[in-house]
């Protein structure tokens, strides 16, 4: 039996666009209430009864938590142009090698606005 199963978490950040056309609210700096979904695909353990614990995938996430939450996201490596899209990709990038199972990284920058990164 394969599942998905996701962990959400939300963390507040400052960001400024670099590449957008001059005039454009998202070149100033500005800050988002971002809400990030970790989803994970795999096989039921039929022992646990689950795909991995939700307190591990808190576990593995935390690092990369801390350094986005209330931070100037520019300022961080890989980041330095961030939008929704490169956020998705460069957690998924943190938190692959660490959860293989990782098989979707959904990120909100607004209550109507986001993106999801599957890896491809």
């Amino acid at each position: 039996m394969t599942v998905e199963i996701f962990k959400e978490f939300t963390f507040e950040s400052a960001h400024r666009l670099p590449h957008v056309p001059e005039g454009h609210k998202c070149g100033r700096l500005h800050g988002h209430s971002f809400k990030v979904g970790l989803h994970l695909t795999g096989p039921l353990d039929p022992h646990t009864g689950w795909i991995r614990d939700f307190a591990e995938v808190k576990a593995i996430f935390k690092p990369i938590y801390e350094q986005l939450d209330h931070n100037y996201l520019n300022d961080i490596p890989g980041l330095e142009n961030p939008t929704s899209e490169v956020i998705a990709k460069w957690i998924w990038e943190q938190v692959k090698p660490l959860m293989p199972e990782l098989s979707k990284v959904r990120i909100h920058e607004t209550c109507t606005s986001g993106c999801e990164y599957t890896g491809d």
